[in-house]
């Protein structure tokens, strides 16, 4: 019998290799079971009550500790499904569905939105972390770069929505988040997501929204910061514009 052999047929070498295989085996039972943490926020379509675990199962409640101080509980306490702004487009289950009312607040399609925590971002100091350059007087805009300020905002129609106010800085990124617009026709402010804008010499040009559409932009509640909610439900209604803004928007391109 050679070394390391406990019988004649099975050895030390083989013995790891199983127990590595049962490890691994168990690893991935775990990663997967983890993974199903937010649980299965799914639909049936069936307009029962019908509770969806999948396999494996969902892990069971685990508090975590935030550094603000707040407790999240995951998976998350289950509770009724949020008013969706949409209408099935036929009767079988699984049907596309399409949107009710405004379409840029539906909430569906490009537009959809998770409900993010109401409060703001903060930097490592624990500072809102999204703010207008107004507030940081010690940043700036690039003497190369197009300074927006002042410059007229154009709709996707080509009228004029409003006009630049501010830019408002990620502070952890060191760039743009967003452009403070206020609108001519009310004077509200409303904010515009750096990637649906193009800066020009002379103005700004989004493509995502017509200029009448700006008056019904979510809204922020402080002057100057924003929440990781209010976040979502601006970038979600540009990025509905970009469907629902026009009808023509949502016909086949041949």
């Amino acid at each position: 019998m050679e070394t390391g052999a406990i019988t004649q047929y099975v050895d030390v070498a083989q013995l790891v290799l199983y127990l590595f295989w049962i490890f691994f085996a168990g690893l991935v039972y775990y990663l997967v079971q983890e993974g199903h943490r937010d649980g299965y926020p799914l639909d049936p379509g069936t307009g029962r009550d019908t509770k969806i675990d999948g396999w494996p199962p969902i892990p069971s409640p685990k508090t975590y500790l935030l550094a603000n101080g707040e407790q999240v509980v995951m998976p998350y306490p289950l509770k009724a499904p949020e008013f969706l702004q949409a209408q099935p487009r036929h009767r079988w289950i699984g049907s596309p569905i399409e949107p009710t009312g405004n379409p840029l607040l539906a909430g569906v399609g490009p537009g959809s939105w998770t409900a993010r925590a109401d409060h703001p971002d903060v930097t490592p100091h624990g500072e809102p972390k999204i703010t207008p350059l107004r507030a940081n007087p010690e940043h700036g805009v690039a003497q190369q770069d197009v300074d927006p300020r002042g410059l007229p905002v154009v709709g996707a129609d080509g009228e004029v929505a409003g006009t630049v106010l501010d830019l408002w800085l990620d502070r952890s990124e060191m760039l743009f988040r967003y452009i403070e617009v206020r609108l001519a026709d009310s004077g509200k402010d409303v904010l515009l997501p750096i990637p649906f804008a193009r800066i020009r010499k002379d103005e700004v040009e989004v493509n995502a929204i017509l200029a009448h559409q700006f008056a019904d932009v979510p809204g922020h509640r402080e002057a100057e910061q924003v929440t990781m909610l209010e976040e979502e439900k601006i970038a979600a209604y540009y990025g509905a514009g970009t469907l629902y803004a026009t009808p023509l928007r949502q016909e086949p391109l041949v």
